[in-house]
């Protein structure tokens, strides 16, 4: 096994993952809003730190764990429903592998936002709707791509300015 990852499961690294995966939870039932077919969370924040301190590889773990947990200890309105933590998996790999070890910069953030919108929240997310819910796929995304656009400029901002928060940012030097 690679040392650098393992080196990054140290107690503290541990704790810390479970508190995001705690918080990524409690977003996304707590401070989420919407339909059952267009969603609105702020979880992205949260997964984009998971990846960003840890890694694609630990950060899609711990975004996929918050998934399957959150699901399981709140329900969800189908049920759990593995297509939603492959998005959550794949979400938080995009953000690993542009933010991981990087700087923070505005390109950065627009292309793993537009990767995330347009491929995990429009295509696959809309794709697990219809296999969940046995809905037409056409019948439901000019919706939820709509909402996935206003969501861009929410996304880029947000992340632009936790991104380069000098106290969060200096967390990273305490889990390498």
């Amino acid at each position: 096994m690679n040392s650098s990852f393992v080196s990054r499961l140290s107690v503290r690294n541990i704790v810390l993952m479970g508190l995001l995966i705690a918080l990524n939870i409690v977003v996304a039932k707590f401070l989420s809003f919407g339909i059952w077919s267009v969603r609105i969370s702020f979880t992205f924040v949260i997964v984009f730190f998971m990846s960003y301190w840890f890694g694609p590889l630990l950060g899609a773990i711990g975004a996929a764990c918050a998934d399957i947990i959150g699901t399981l200890v709140f329900g969800g309105l189908g049920g759990y429903f593995a297509g939603f933590t492959i998005s959550a998996f794949v979400g938080a790999f995009v953000y690993g592998l542009l933010f991981y070890k990087k700087d923070i910069t505005v390109a950065r953030i627009i292309i793993a936002v537009l990767v995330n919108v347009f491929l995990v929240d429009a295509v696959m997310n809309t794709y697990w709707l219809t296999l969940l819910y046995h809905a037409n796929f056409w019948a439901i995304f000019p919706m939820r791509f709509v909402k996935e656009l206003l969501m861009i400029p929410v996304q880029i901002i947000l992340l632009y300015v936790v991104g380069k928060n000098k106290a969060l940012a200096g967390l990273v030097k305490r889990i390498d």
